[in-house]
């Protein structure tokens, strides 16, 4: 070696580049644009209103359907009960031995007849067609019960006696409905109709009342 000879100069070792970072960390990191909300236009957007207006309308005449039949119900269970007392009462006529009871039979077949007749005006205002009634109502205010109660006194020779309890709770239960619809009706001719009704037939349930009290 050669002290006086010049030494090699070092050169500054050259700072490496850092690696570029991957495109996924840097959409990662980078903020998200607001995502933009479903737009409902044109077509579309008529097709989204009709499909609400038809579900509306359906739900709407449901709804009128289950009030018509809620008001019109309890006037079929009378139009039903007025003609199934009738047939009653007409097979009953002639098993009655009692001549009271005959004569307070036949004056109530009479009325009945009357009544079923004059009844259909004011119901058919109203929307009620008695020979369409409903079969459900139909069923609910059937006489089977009543006739094989009855069928069972006349086996038992107990006839008259039985007929006039059976008779005097039906017709109950007929003047009860009538006060009922009368004072939740706002129908004139119906008010008019259920006003003679009642008032007709009260008597004759209060006689057949009496005879079951006498004779039970």
């Amino acid at each position: 070696m050669f002290p006086n000879q010049p030494q090699p100069t070092q050169q500054p070792t050259p700072q490496q580049t850092p690696a570029p970072l991957p495109t996924t960390y840097l959409d990662q990191i980078a903020p998200q644009a607001p995502k933009k909300l479903a737009s409902f236009r044109g077509p579309k957007l008529i097709a989204i209103i009709a499909g609400v207006l038809v579900i509306l309308v359906s739900i709407l005449a449901v709804a009128v359907n289950v009030i018509a039949t809620a008001r019109q119900e309890p006037l079929e269970r009378l139009a039903a009960s007025l003609e199934t007392t009738e047939s009653i009462v007409s097979s009953a006529q002639p098993k009655l031995k009692n001549s009271q009871l005959r004569t307070l039979n036949s004056n109530l077949k009479i009325y009945l007849t009357n009544t079923n007749r004059d009844i259909s005006k004011p119901l058919a205002t109203l929307g009620v067609n008695m020979d369409k009634l409903s079969a459900s109502v139909i069923a609910a205010e059937s006489g089977d019960k009543i006739n094989a109660t009855l069928e069972d006194a006349r086996l038992n020779a107990v006839y008259d006696r039985t007929y006039a309890r059976e008779m005097s709770y039906q017709l109950d239960k007929i003047v009860a409905l009538m006060k009922q619809l009368y004072a939740s009706t706002s129908s004139k001719s119906l008010k008019e109709f259920l006003q003679s009704a009642y008032t007709n037939l009260e008597p004759t349930q209060e006689s057949f009342s009496k005879f079951n009290a006498a004779n039970g």
